[in-house]
């Protein structure tokens, strides 16, 4: 048996870097409890995107990045965690079984099986060094070593080691993976997005010598979707819009079937380049996978049911929303925004109550245009109606 281990973090388009920082840690589960994986992350002033990203990980145990719970206060935006909400997981059918989002991020990048000394990888192409699997020898040895500083929670040293497997096998894929994941961890996303993308290209020139050999010249890299994933998802929160659309659609497309992990990403993907009807249908599918535990990603659907004018199915989500995290600034003033929108005095009265509720530091940034836009990054629709009641209350002149 071969598992994975994996990042999940949650947070909105421009979240802060400093907060991505702050809080990830490292934990493991069991074999007996290899099937969850935590849904936990940073989500700015609330419900953002996951940010998928993983490593590697023993047959016997699963280490999963994950970011502790805890709420902070970022230039007057309070930022929300939960690590309350777990994902059932099922074992990917690939070389490396899989254990996200992320994230930011997703559980994702697999861990390939570790080959004896003797083991050959895979054999070169006649021009090129041989692309790295499986790894052996002292490659073996450092990623190991990295592996197990990072189940530690130790990020910046198991970073240092992975960079210099890097150096010294680099046409090592999981070497790049896995350096990437611990530069997502440390909020590095343009660092991580360059690691990914060699990452990606390995695996791609791999099997491409796979299957011009008939699979005598490589071992086949399973991983291509996971990969797409956790490079995706750190476009989708670093300002990469549509590349990060295309990277989550082929990595949806390479899993084959509905995976709710692949489809929160994609749907968030979906909803900021303005695929509002898309993006509604794969939060719908991640939403019957996940239906047992309300996520933080239910509000940016239900949001995207309200730009469609699907003012019903808006609200029961957020509904739920509310009865799980009845705190949070973003819910508050997400319902609220919708109860004013419904019209009628009784209406617009609670909307008022709601929204007043939040304190007002926080509240008022629901006033300012350029919040709305960079960082709550809410669809047209809701922008518009939180203007209005903010102007009503009083928050903006």
């Amino acid at each position: 048996k071969k598992r994975t281990l994996g990042t999940n973090i949650f947070f909105s388009t421009t979240m802060r870097i400093a907060a991505i920082v702050a809080l990830c840690t490292v934990v493991s589960t069991t074999a007996t409890t290899a099937g969850k994986v935590p849904l936990s992350g940073f989500v700015s002033t609330a419900f953002g995107n996951k940010i998928a990203a993983s490593t590697q990980s023993s047959d016997n145990e699963q280490n999963i990045i994950s970011c502790a719970s805890s709420s902070s206060v970022d230039d007057g935006v309070e930022t929300f965690t939960t690590n309350s909400n777990n994902l059932q997981r099922r074992k990917f059918l690939s070389s490396a079984s899989a254990a996200f989002s992320s994230a930011l991020i997703s559980p994702l990048l697999p861990a390939p099986s570790l080959a004896d000394d003797s083991d050959v990888t895979a054999a070169p192409p006649s021009s090129s060094p041989p692309i790295i699997v499986i790894p052996s020898g002292d490659v073996k040895k450092l990623f190991n070593e990295g592996r197990a500083l990072e189940a530690q929670g130790n990020i910046l040293a198991a970073q240092r080691l992975y960079s210099k497997v890097t150096k010294i096998a680099p046409t090592f894929i999981y070497g790049w993976s896995s350096l990437g994941n611990t530069l997502v961890a440390q909020g590095q996303l343009p660092a991580a997005d360059e690691s990914y993308t060699k990452a990606v290209s390995l695996c791609r020139d791999n099997n491409r010598n796979y299957e011009s050999s008939g699979g005598k010249n490589a071992r086949r890299c399973d991983d291509l979707y996971l990969l797409l994933l956790n490079r995706g998802s750190v476009r989708l929160n670093n300002q990469m819009q549509r590349e990060a659309l295309e990277d989550l659609s082929l990595a949806d497309s390479l899993r084959g079937r509905p995976d709710a992990v692949v489809l929160q990403n994609l749907a968030r993907a979906q909803e900021i380049n303005g695929y509002y009807s898309s993006s509604d249908r794969s939060y719908n599918t991640a939403i019957s996978m996940t239906a047992n535990e309300v996520n933080p990603f239910w509000l940016r659907a239900s949001m995207v049911k309200y730009q469609l004018k699907d003012e019903g199915g808006a609200m029961d989500l957020l509904r739920r929303v509310e009865n799980r995290f009845p705190e949070a600034p973003e819910v508050r003033a997400a319902y609220a925004t919708i109860l004013w929108g419904k019209g009628g005095e009784d209406n617009e009265e609670s909307a008022r109550k709601k929204f007043l509720q939040i304190p007002d530091r926080q509240r008022k940034k629901y006033g300012d245009g350029e919040f709305l836009e960079g960082v709550v990054a809410w669809p047209p629709r809701m922008k518009e109606g939180v203007l209005s009641l903010a102007k009503a209350v009083g928050d903006v002149q």
